[in-house]
C-alpha cells in the first residue's frame, strides 16, 4: 500500500504516490540546478510543474485520481531534462560522438542521388541545404565539370550503414547503391 502525498504542481494540489513525489521532487531538484541562476527559473518551474501534472493527468485512467509512478515516469521521459541554451551539459553518449572524429560516408538515407551531399554535410557538420547549393552552383559554373568530382567521390566515398529506424532509402539512392556496391565488387574481384 502507497502512501499518497497531496502535492503542489503549478500551485495547484494533486495527490501522488510517495514514491512518485520522490521521483518528481528529484527531477524538480535537478531541473532547478540545470537551471542556475537564470532570471526566469521560478516561472521555468512552475511551467514543468504544470507540464508534468498534464502529461500525467493525460496519462491515467479515467476514474484514477491519484498521480502513480506508472503515470510519471513516461511524462517525465517524454519532457526530457532542462538544459538551459548555450549552457548544456553533454550526456555520456554525447561527449563520445563529438571526441570522436566524424568520418566521411556516403548517406543513403534522405539523399536525392547517392548521399554524397548529406555524407559532407555531416562530416563539415553543416546544413545540407547549404552543401546542395554549392553543388548546385559548382555544377553551373563549371559547365558540368563538377559531375565528374560528384561521381568520383560516390566511387570511392564507403557508405554509411542504414539505419532500421531512420526514413527509408528512396528509388534513385537505392538503385545508385546497389550499382556502386556492384561495381566495387567487380574492380575487387579484379585487383585479386
Amino acid at each position: 500500500m502507497q502512501r499518497v502525498i497531496h502535492a503542489s504542481l503549478n500551485r495547484n494540489p494533486y495527490p501522488i504516490e510517495e514514491d512518485a513525489y520522490a521521483r518528481l521532487e528529484a527531477y524538480l531538484a535537478e531541473s532547478a540546478a540545470a537551471l542556475g541562476d537564470d532570471p526566469d527559473r521560478d516561472e521555468i518551474l512552475l511551467d514543468l510543474e504544470q507540464a508534468v501534472a498534464d502529461q500525467c493527468r493525460r496519462r491515467q485512467p479515467p476514474q484514477a485520481t491519484v498521480i502513480t509512478m506508472q503515470e510519471l515516469l513516461p511524462a517525465l521521459e517524454e519532457i526530457g531534462p532542462v538544459r538551459r541554451p548555450g549552457i548544456e551539459a553533454p550526456s555520456a553518449e554525447t561527449s563520445k560522438a563529438t571526441e570522436a572524429k566524424p568520418v566521411l560516408q556516403q548517406i543513403s538515407q534522405g539523399a536525392w542521388i547517392s548521399g554524397v551531399c548529406l555524407g559532407l554535410a555531416r562530416y563539415l557538420r553543416v546544413e545540407v541545404t547549404l552543401i546542395r547549393v554549392i553543388a548546385a552552383a559548382l555544377l553551373f559554373f563549371t559547365g558540368g565539370a563538377a559531375l565528374l568530382l560528384y561521381g568520383v567521390l560516390a566511387g570511392i566515398v564507403p557508405f554509411a550503414e542504414i539505419d532500421p529506424n531512420g526514413p527509408p532509402v528512396s528509388k534513385i539512392p537505392a538503385k545508385i547503391r546497389e550499382w556502386i556496391e556492384s561495381l566495387r565488387r567487380k574492380i575487387a574481384g579484379f585487383a585479386r
